[in-house]
C-alpha cells in the first residue's frame, strides 16, 4: 500500500491540469516500512523530455541529483515518481516499462481528461520487469 497525504494529490493534480496538453513529472519522497510506502510530499520537475512532451517525460537529473544530497542522512528517500498521462488512462505504458529502470520506485499516475485531471493510480513494477502491478493508494489529510 502506498499512503498519500491529501495536498500531496491535489498538488500533483494541479500540476497536470496545468502541464495539459502536456506530461507533468516530478519525484515522490517519503519512507517505507514493512507494510507500506508513505509519501511526504511532491518535488516537481521540468518534463525534460527529448522526445513529445505530450506522450512522453523525463525527469531533471539535476532535480534528481539535488534532492538524493537534500536528504543524505535522513530518514525520507526517493519512493517513487509522477506523470500524467494526457487524454489516457491512469495505467502505466508500454513506453513506462521501458523507463521503468528501478524496479523499487512507485508509479504513481495521474490521467487527464481533456484539461481535467483525475485520481492517481500508484502501480509497482513486477519483479521480472515485464509489467507492473496495481498498488492500493490511500489518500488521506496531513
Amino acid at each position: 500500500m502506498i499512503v498519500v497525504p491529501d495536498a500531496v494529490v491535489a498538488q500533483i493534480r494541479a500540476e497536470a491540469e496545468a502541464a495539459y496538453p502536456n506530461e507533468c513529472c516530478g519525484l515522490l519522497v517519503g519512507w517505507r516500512d514493512a507494510a507500506q510506502t508513505v509519501v511526504s510530499r511532491a518535488r516537481p520537475s521540468p518534463n525534460v523530455t527529448a522526445g513529445d512532451p505530450t506522450e512522453t517525460f523525463e525527469v531533471s537529473a539535476q532535480l534528481r541529483f539535488d534532492l538524493m544530497r537534500e536528504l543524505e542522512g535522513a530518514r525520507e528517500t526517493i519512493v517513487g515518481h509522477y506523470h500524467s498521462h494526457p487524454d489516457g488512462p491512469p495505467d502505466p505504458s508500454n513506453q513506462d516499462l521501458e523507463q521503468a529502470w528501478e524496479p523499487d520506485l512507485i508509479w504513481l499516475i495521474v490521467a487527464v481528461d481533456r484539461g481535467l485531471a483525475r485520481r492517481p493510480t500508484a502501480h509497482a513494477v513486477d519483479a521480472d520487469r515485464r509489467g507492473f502491478r496495481p498498488i492500493p493508494l490511500l489518500s488521506e489529510p496531513l
